[in-house]
């Protein structure tokens, strides 16, 4: 069985220049877009005047940890920004740059806490999008494995989801569209593992009902292809013959080069049948029907 895995970057090269922009290269399952720390401010020529207390000192010290990948005392530092300056746009920049510190330590819970204040106290700030981003990839980063419950998939993909929707034509976007099919594939691929567990156990109804979800809601994953075979094998197994034979139909009329086809041909072959589309079959409406066209000639019997 296929596991579901994430290879994170292994953190941003960066070169610190306190007078001038620091560009940090974020990694994750897909590349993370990237992210210009001076821009939070504007040029330097506009920032605010700061207070008498030393809040650029901070800031700069946090930058330095954030240089030697010491991710919590730089998130510490932005938050000592944060508390003795709440008001000063220091402030604003540390909140945000304390929660990219705390992702990079790989220490999701604290950014998204960090992230989502940021969106609550700036929500019309430019770089609000960024903030989504973070709390978003934050939760991607705790999917679990596929024998675990997947509540923190449900929510990954809830955050992306709605950086897509807020934020269409931010590159944040683009990265969360990614983001989103890894996360659908790993909940088809739940289904998957429950559905063959009860396939083993001779449950065929509730395995049915299983390859059923993966079929009609994670139609474009990785899984389609072996959920209609299942779905074949489940229905030969209860004698309902007709939607077996659909099964192996739209599975061959969609991936005809797949070895699950050859493998669903050979089963409805072993019980005196061929594939053939039913169209009042629920599969065959799932996947829009299919065109006419001789399935069994995609495949040839071994």
């Amino acid at each position: 069985m296929r596991q579901f895995s994430k290879q994170r970057g292994s953190g941003p090269g960066m070169a610190l220049v306190l007078a001038a922009a620091l560009a940090l290269q974020l990694g994750g399952c897909a590349s993370f877009p990237s992210f210009d720390v001076f821009n939070l401010f504007g040029n330097k020529e506009d920032e605010l005047s700061l207070p008498d207390q030393p809040a650029d000192k901070l800031y700069n010290e946090g930058l330095t940890f954030l240089n030697r990948r010491d991710y919590t005392l730089a998130a510490k530092k932005f938050e000592e920004v944060d508390r003795q300056h709440p008001y000063s746009e220091w402030a604003r920049k540390s909140l945000l740059m304390s929660a990219f510190s705390y992702y990079e330590g790989t220490k999701y819970d604290e950014a998204i806490q960090a992230a989502r204040r940021y969106v609550t106290l700036h929500p019309g700030s430019p770089d609000a999008a960024y903030a989504h981003y973070l709390m978003a990839s934050s939760f991607f980063e705790q999917i679990p494995d596929v024998t675990r419950d997947q509540a923190r998939t449900d929510r990954a993909i809830s955050a992306l989801d709605e950086i897509t929707r807020k934020y269409p034509q931010t590159e944040y976007a683009e990265s969360a569209k990614k983001k989103i099919e890894v996360a659908r594939d790993q909940l088809a691929g739940r289904e998957m593992m429950i559905g063959r567990y009860y396939l083993e156990r001779r449950n065929f109804t509730g395995a049915i009902n299983r390859f059923k979800t993966v079929v009609t809601q994670y139609q474009t994953t990785r899984h389609v292809e072996e959920a209609l075979m299942r779905l074949a094998e489940g229905y030969m197994a209860l004698g309902i013959a007709g939607e077996a034979q659909t099964a192996a139909a739209v599975l061959g009329h969609n991936f005809p080069d797949s070895p699950w086809y050859k493998d669903a041909f050979k089963l409805v072959q072993s019980g005196g049948l061929e594939p053939r589309e039913d169209k009042s079959s629920w599969i065959s409406k799932a996947f829009g029907g299919i065109l006419p066209r001789s399935v069994t000639s995609a495949v040839t019997a071994n």
